[in-house]
């Protein structure tokens, strides 16, 4: 868990949290870049035992979300077969808390449970206007750009 002055980020434990977690997704994926909810939400989303969610956490409520797949979830999402690599997903930041480095610290606790997990790496597909973001955070884009929920991604990788 990491707490500065204004927020608190931990990995997210129950349905509660797990709502806390979709209403900031709500937020910034299906109302603000209008990616449809049905595609928003998959299987992944289930209280699973290869899912992790991170919650940022501030007076007034939720902040961002992160999530994490590992084991066979992973492999099952990236087509993969590696299931020491996890994958980084769902990163969204309220508008209103964009700036304050929520995107930074959700980043950092999804590693640290990654390598708590016994990770090796993490893969994400990250929309291309949020690659700078994940370069300075040491990820690197590998592959060809393509289109999800109609939007540009690339992946991206980091080696813990």
């Amino acid at each position: 868990m990491s707490t500065t002055a204004s927020y608190t980020v931990r990995v997210a434990t129950g349905p509660a949290d797990r709502e806390a977690c979709f209403a900031v997704r709500r937020e910034v994926f299906v109302v603000e870049q209008e990616v449809p909810a049905d595609i928003e939400y998959d299987a992944f989303d289930a209280d699973s035992a290869d899912t992790a969610h991170a919650l940022a956490l501030g007076p007034a409520g939720p902040l961002g979300t992160g999530r994490l797949l590992y084991g066979p979830a992973a492999a099952a999402k990236t087509g993969g077969a590696d299931v020491s690599v996890g994958s980084l997903g769902r990163l969204a930041v309220s508008r209103a808390a964009r700036g304050l480095g929520v995107g930074v610290a959700l980043v950092r606790a999804i590693e640290a449970e990654a390598a708590r997990l016994g990770l090796t790496a993490v893969d994400l597909h990250a929309q291309t206007h949020a690659l700078g973001f994940y370069e300075r955070l040491g990820y690197v884009s590998y592959g060809p750009e393509f289109a999800d929920a109609g939007i540009a991604h690339r992946a991206m990788r980091k080696v813990l």
